[in-house]
């Protein structure tokens, strides 16, 4: 797959554009139920054209799967380049942005697809040198079985996605919607995620961690 470099992520060509409204139509209704009449129709172009760019809805379909690894790739590279005193809420928006890409992963992941395992392994990859970062810069622990500890957290985070409504209905969270404008939720949301992956982040990241969502809360009650 192509890197982080070929696909700019404030790119609104008109090849960008059809990818975008792509993500959009498969996260709505999934990726067999959309027609390329459907998606040319969302990004305001004709079918020929998305045609023309893409070759056939299976090629779009990779080009989207490229651009939401990219995309991922390089918001989690970031905040682990932040290292432990990096603000959550932040880095939660950040990864929240965009297309709705968490849900067309949610799509794209069950749908039997070769492409998938494809994919998977491009972000137990991605996952494999951005928590590297993150060990550099303080925000996570060492480990002695690095890939393996990635692919295991990503085939978790993975598996939260795929089951995004039953998190809602269970934690009240949505995890496809952006719930970190809403501080309480996110705070309810990392403070169970750190209780189950305490042991990956240092003592620091979790100090500062609690520290700012408790900020967060106050602020939050003052201006009630």
């Amino acid at each position: 797959m192509r890197s982080a470099a070929d696909l700019p992520t404030d790119d609104r060509t008109t090849k960008a554009r059809i990818r975008d409204a792509a993500i959009e139509c498969f996260a709505a209704e999934g990726i067999a139920a959309t027609s390329i009449r459907a998606i040319a129709a969302s990004a305001g172009v004709s079918a020929g054209l998305v045609m023309h760019h893409f070759g056939s809805k299976d090629e779009l379909r990779v080009a989207c799967d490229e651009y939401v690894a990219a995309f991922i790739r390089e918001t989690k590279t970031s905040a682990m380049s932040m290292g432990a005193g990096i603000d959550p809420l932040a880095a939660l928006r950040s990864a929240l942005g965009g297309p709705p890409l968490l849900r067309y992963l949610a799509r794209t992941l069950v749908d039997g697809s070769p492409h998938v395992a494809e994919l998977v392994d491009e972000f137990v990859d991605d996952a494999v040198g951005y928590m590297e970062v993150g060990v550099e810069t303080g925000l996570i622990q060492p480990s002695e079985m690095p890939r393996q500890r990635a692919a295991l957290l990503t085939i978790w985070s993975l598996g939260g996605i795929v089951l995004y409504e039953h998190m809602e209905r269970l934690l009240g969270v949505d995890i496809t919607s952006d719930f970190s404008q809403d501080p309480q939720t996110a705070a309810t949301y990392v403070a169970a995620a750190l209780d189950v992956f305490g042991g990956l982040f240092t003592d620091t990241t979790k100090e500062l961690w609690g520290q700012a969502f408790a900020d967060s809360n106050e602020e939050t009650k003052e201006t009630e």
